[in-house]
């Protein structure tokens, strides 16, 4: 796919839409999904409309405990210990659900972290590009045997308008000088874009089919390493954590995008394409606003898509998808 593919199709649902208007219809009985973050924020919401249309969801969390404790009453959801900043876990995980399940159905990437103080993790990886790509890539490289066997699963990861803020930096991913929380959170949003556009890409003869998406603008967890006044400087809440900012969604229409990529026939046949609002984005200028949405050229390329799978395969020795 390439930019001139980022066509809106006419999708009958908004960025109004709920978790549960998209899914309301579909029956998913039998189906295996694989949620990271499925435990809280969009996450949580995901895995609530999945597990509700008859879907088992299995749902790696960095912190089991809690995510039991908010999926105690979520019928057909499953928690698994996994870090995404540890691919040593990552791919003991991929290894216990390959003992569980014969094929996965959905993969959807929706952990994430924002805007985080400078760490550098594993052999000196930057974290927001770690947490955010890498392991995902890493997992979902494990599991697509998996996702190959179901012979039509799509898999969805959540990036953001926050990738408008830059393309992947090819002279310095890891940020080894002049960190910026925000360059940072943005290149790992670009490579969540990219990352389904190359996977689609190898994907597709297998039937396995895959979306980026931006959900929207809303206060979850995601802000959990931000501080209170700077979301009040930037209008986001209040002084009393109210969300006050112009265009915000609840957890719920957050989620939705993410399900309709997961649900819609209306992208049957289709793959590398980057989604808003219950729709496919259109392509948007390198000067627009980042809040008026749409897609930059670079972060659906098929060439630098390429370059960074092959990057990201070297860096995490992630078994390799040969098409």
């Amino acid at each position: 796919m390439t930019i001139t593919d980022q066509q809106p199709l006419g999708s009958p649902f908004s960025a109004a839409t709920s978790a549960e208007d998209v899914v309301a219809g579909h029956d998913l009985s039998g189906t295996t999904a694989v949620v990271t973050g499925g435990y809280s924020g969009l996450g949580l919401e995901t895995t609530r409309a999945l597990t509700a249309a008859g879907a088992r969801v299995v749902v790696p969390a960095r912190r089991p405990d809690v995510a039991r404790s908010a999926l105690r009453d979520v019928k057909g959801s499953e928690v698994v210990a996994m870090d995404l900043v540890d691919l040593g876990s990552v791919r003991s995980v991929a290894a216990h659900i390959g003992e569980s399940v014969d094929r996965i159905d959905l993969l959807m990437a929706v952990a994430g972290v924002m805007a985080t103080p400078e760490r550098h993790v594993g052999p000196g990886w930057e974290s927001q590009f770690t947490a955010n790509h890498f392991g995902h890539f890493a997992l979902a490289c494990e599991l697509y045997p998996l996702l190959a066997a179901a012979g039509g699963a799509r898999v969805v990861v959540n990036s953001s308008a926050g990738h408008t803020l830059t393309d992947i930096r090819w002279h310095d991913p890891h940020f080894r000088t002049g960190y910026d929380k925000w360059l940072a959170y943005g290149q790992a949003k670009t490579a969540n874009s990219l990352f389904a556009v190359h996977l689609d890409a190898l994907g597709r003869d297998d039937g396995v089919r895959a979306f980026a998406l931006h959900p929207g603008r809303i206060i979850t967890g995601l802000q959990r390493e931000m501080a209170v006044r700077e979301q009040i400087d930037r209008g986001w809440i209040d002084e009393h954590g109210n969300v006050i900012g112009a265009g915000f969604k609840t957890p719920s229409q957050g989620a939705a995008t993410g399900l309709w990529a997961a649900t819609s026939p209306l992208l049957d046949d289709r793959g590398g394409l980057y989604l808003e609002d219950c729709d496919i984005a259109r392509a948007s200028a390198p000067d627009e606003p980042m809040d008026d949405g749409g897609v930059r050229a670079y972060a659906v390329d098929p060439d630098g898509a390429a370059r960074l799978w092959d990057l990201s395969v070297a860096a995490t020795g992630a078994t390799p998808i040969i098409r």
